[in-house]
């Protein structure tokens, strides 16, 4: 494909022009709307956030301005907890931002009782349209209801992950368009993962699991707290998707 919709996002270093010159085509209502995302997509605002929803496991996920896009390497983490969630077992999703870890898993396990977290109302508002179940605001296990404690069979958390220094280094689309508490993971990284990591045996059932997705570099970390709190680590890796993840198992001896 060659246009200048083509040229226009390559001038502005976009450097897959042709494919997202396609979706903003396939999008657009109007010739005056495409005008507007096309300015918006220049501007540097991520492609995502224009189109109004990202790809993500098969699924096309809603995603508001505003609102942290999930990243294909997320993907890994849905498929992880897909495979050890059994049908109608109970999954929550902390941190979920649009939610779109636990529509994967709920797309792909029959019948599974989702519960959704995230700490910001907008991430909310945008999850609850991505899935089926409760979708809670609030600060990670504190708006989940009592009566899940030593229920839950899946939780997963993509929980931010990079070090407060490193935000600096991202790419712009990141860090000007995505919120900070999405992205900050304390001086190390590791903060908000210590704290699901510290809580979860009391939510989880016997035998079940905690995923959390990291980097290759803090992997070993990561499991050491899960290690620390009561749970038996795995690290997991995808180098197709450049993704790490790490499990841990809540003894299945009531």
């Amino acid at each position: 494909m060659s246009s200048p919709i083509v040229t226009t996002l390559r001038s502005a270093g976009c450097v897959f022009a042709e494919d997202e010159a396609r979706l903003l085509l396939t999008t657009a209502a109007t010739p005056s709307a495409l005008a507007a995302m096309l300015a918006r997509r220049v501007a540097g605002e991520p492609l995502e956030h224009v189109l109004g929803w990202a790809e993500f496991h098969g699924l096309r996920i809603a995603v508001d301005p505003g609102v942290f896009v999930p990243r294909r390497r997320t993907e890994f983490l849905a498929r992880q907890a897909a495979a050890l969630a059994s049908p109608g077992a109970v999954v929550v999703d902390l941190c979920c931002g649009s939610g779109a870890v636990g529509a994967a898993v709920s797309a792909t396990v029959r019948g599974v009782e989702l519960y959704s977290v995230d700490i910001d109302p907008v991430a909310v508002a945008c999850a609850r349209r991505n899935v089926r179940g409760a979708v809670f605001v609030g600060d990670l296990y504190d708006p989940l209801p009592d009566s899940l404690c030593g229920r839950v069979d899946i939780l997963v958390a993509n929980a931010p992950y990079v070090p407060t220094d490193a935000i600096v280094l991202m790419p712009p689309e990141a860090r000007i368009h995505e919120p900070l508490h999405a992205l900050d993971g304390g001086a190390d990284g590791l903060e908000i993962q210590r704290r699901v990591s510290a809580a979860a045996a009391g939510w989880l059932a016997s035998g079940g699991h905690l995923l959390i997705e990291t980097s290759e570099r803090q992997a070993p970390r990561t499991a050491e707290a899960f290690e620390r709190d009561g749970l038996f680590p795995l690290v997991v890796e995808c180098e197709e998707l450049g993704a790490t993840v790490v499990v841990g198992t809540k003894s299945g001896i009531a």
